[in-house]
């Protein structure tokens, strides 16, 4: 059954001035939909077309022969998560059990920051940033292209993609800035805290 591309949880313009509609435009509406329809494409008549976009990743991820399964599913995957992970009046410092959590793995929650940016700002190339649980701790990882942490046995809590569509129209060649609006003004921690309770209630 073919997938569809998921709707925006928010209008096009709700995250402005930090991500312009017309970013979006092209973001959601020409890259997300055409992992969407490639990914459709690839799999139409095989038996991975009845399965999950999690159990595709996780079965196909290491195939050389499957790379391009894999990279359009992972995407359709990664940007919608990466859609739920920002909202408008986010960013700013979360409370309750996700920062208690943040504070006791990272030390304070101005050093997981500080890790968060240099993961995004360092990752060389397109790639994305995370905020994941791995083995019961929290750490932030980044991965390359369309690699996804569900393919390295992690639970993603929260994550920044850092390819240059997702700024490039806003801040040119200025990813730092990009990844510190997301930040202090995107971030949603409800949506980050709701994935880190359902992790440890798994």
């Amino acid at each position: 059954m073919a997938i569809e591309l998921p709707p925006l949880p928010y209008d096009a313009k709700a995250l402005e001035p930090f991500i312009s509609a017309n970013t979006l435009s092209f973001h959601y509406g020409k890259h997300h939909a055409a992992y969407v329809n490639n990914f459709n494409n690839l799999t139409k008549d095989t038996p991975l077309a009845s399965k999950s976009l999690e159990e595709v990743i996780v079965e196909v991820a290491g195939d050389p022969a499957k790379a391009g399964i894999f990279n359009n599913a992972a995407q359709v995957w990664n940007h919608t998560f990466f859609w739920n992970s920002l909202k408008h009046g986010g960013g700013g410092k979360p409370a309750g059990a996700l920062l208690e959590k943040i504070e006791a793995d990272f030390g304070s929650f101005d050093k997981f920051l500080e890790d968060f940016k240099a993961a995004a700002t360092t990752q060389f190339g397109s790639g994305w940033a995370w905020l994941v649980l791995d083995k019961g701790v929290l750490k932030v990882t980044k991965t390359g292209n369309a690699d996804t942490p569900l393919a390295h046995g992690q639970i993603p809590l929260f994550t920044v993609d850092v390819w240059e569509h997702a700024y490039y129209l806003d801040y040119q060649n200025r990813r730092p800035d990009f990844v510190s609006a997301v930040l202090e003004n995107l971030a949603n921690w409800d949506f980050v805290a709701h994935n880190l309770n359902k992790a440890r209630h798994a």
